[in-house]
């Protein structure tokens, strides 16, 4: 009977299967392109198997893993403990085990952060961001730590918007509002950047229109996206015809992967070798 020998350590995915899983394919490509003997594996978790499974990876020595939904918020019943920002945000993508114990991080508004800082400073900015779900939370989150002026929550939904507007209220420094959206969003014209984090522009809807009034939309504005398929959506084709500086969904997707390679091997991996693994699946643009 044939054995697999897993000589270092592994981390998993606890996520939906596809043909070819991006982020598995990404990780793996940063783990085989550093030569790292570890694994990164795609597991399909059902709700109600998720705390066996969460055992199963302590029992087996996991460093961590990631999960996505639906077990971003029931994960955090299972685990020793929660990091600072994840706390707030209030779900766990990334687990990485510290001195034996399973901690609960959020890589997701990281991963954003990293990609704007690229570019601009969030520190004193105006933030207009379309959306109030999972991402729009953790990436509120984390321009709200880095010390963002203001962030302002323009939302179909009132309870999720005003909730998430409460949460940064309540747990950041940041002064934040909610804005009931009613047709297209007209961006005041003192705002630093917009963000779409909502699903809007997702293949194979590729022509989503995120309701905003372009014709409010300047070209000291910076755009981004969180969309990372396809890479350049319809609004950063837009945003870019008006001049704008724009930030691609892929970053993000990367700069939550190099993050959590980071927490598992301690190594910092090349980032250019994940996106171009990415690039490959989803296409530049």
């Amino acid at each position: 009977m044939a054995q697999l020998n897993f000589k270092s350590e592994l981390t998993g995915c606890f996520a939906q299967p596809c043909a070819e899983n991006p982020s598995v394919a990404m990780v793996e490509a940063a783990y085989q392109h550093h030569n790292l003997d570890w694994r990164y594996i795609n597991c399909e978790i059902s709700p109600e198997n998720l705390g066996d499974a969460v055992k199963g990876a302590r029992a087996m020595g996991w460093a961590g893993f990631n999960c996505s939904l639906p077990h971003k918020v029931a994960v955090m019943d299972h685990l020793d403990g929660i990091g600072e920002s994840a706390s707030i945000i209030g779900a766990v993508n990334c687990t990485v085990r510290r001195d034996g114990k399973l901690i609960g991080e959020n890589t997701d508004g990281k991963g954003f952060l990293d990609s704007l800082k690229e570019l601009i400073d969030p520190a004193g900015k105006k933030i207009v961001m379309f959306g109030a779900g999972g991402a729009a939370r953790a990436i509120g989150v984390e321009v709200a730590l880095a010390g963002a002026a203001k962030v302002t929550i323009v939302n179909r939904s009132t309870r999720r918007g005003e909730e998430l507007a409460q949460r940064l209220t309540d747990k950041t420094p940041v002064a934040a509002e909610f804005v009931a959206l009613d047709g297209e969003f007209d961006v005041p014209a003192d705002t630093d950047v917009v963000i779409n984090s909502t699903s809007i522009g997702l293949f194979p809807d590729v022509q989503g229109k995120v309701p905003v009034n372009m014709d409010t939309v300047t070209s000291s504005m910076l755009v981004a996206d969180v969309i990372p398929n396809p890479p350049q959506t319809r609004l950063l084709k837009e945003a870019k015809a008006k001049g704008c500086t724009t930030i691609d969904g892929l970053g993000m997707l990367v700069n939550q992967g190099v993050i959590g390679i980071k927490y598992w091997t301690g190594i910092d991996v090349d980032a250019s070798i994940m996106r171009a693994k990415l690039e490959s699946i989803f296409g530049a643009g």
